[in-house]
């Protein structure tokens, strides 16, 4: 915390892909992608993502995908962590449930949206928001439909709703 009695917000991103999309997305789905985004939302001292299994924390930077690869300052948010706790036990028992995670439509990524924008008042960037369209945008995408709504990301760590 510092003196205004603000605390900082940061975004970590993953490339899921590990550089494998940069280097065929090209060649699989016509367009060029930088990556295959995971995303997490780092505040009080925790990495906090919704995988398949919930909403998770971790040691910011501790999760099994390791170092992020970028990291972007989302700004400050007055939220202390007892109200954001609470706030984010009323998202696993209803809109982040395990039962609502999917690939393309309720991700990581949406978590991270909308936990950016009820700390800061500030969305992610769009081109990790706008990653699903585009890669459903393609014949191959539409293909592959079908297997990628059947995968389900979780890489661990405590679930929030385990913490209480």
């Amino acid at each position: 915390m510092d003196q205004t009695g603000s605390f900082p917000v940061k975004l970590y991103i993953y490339d899921l892909s590990r550089g494998m999309a940069r280097q065929l997305s090209s060649l699989m789905l016509g367009k060029q992608l930088d990556g295959i985004w995971h995303t997490a939302i780092v505040v009080h001292g925790k990495e906090y993502c919704f995988v398949g299994e919930g909403i998770n924390s971790f040691s910011p930077g501790g999760t099994p995908l390791g170092e992020p690869n970028s990291i972007v300052d989302l700004g400050y948010t007055e939220v202390p962590a007892e109200i954001f706790i609470e706030y984010l036990f009323s998202l696993a028992e209803s809109t982040y449930r395990s039962d609502k995670y999917n690939l393309f439509e309720h991700n990581c990524n949406t978590f991270s949206n909308e936990v950016a924008q009820f700390l800061t008042g500030k969305k992610i960037p769009s081109y990790i928001t706008d990653l699903p369209s585009e890669v459903l945008s393609t014949p191959f995408g539409q293909a592959l439909r079908p297997l990628l709504d059947s995968i389900v990301i979780n890489p661990g760590g405590s679930n929030i709703t385990g913490q209480r």
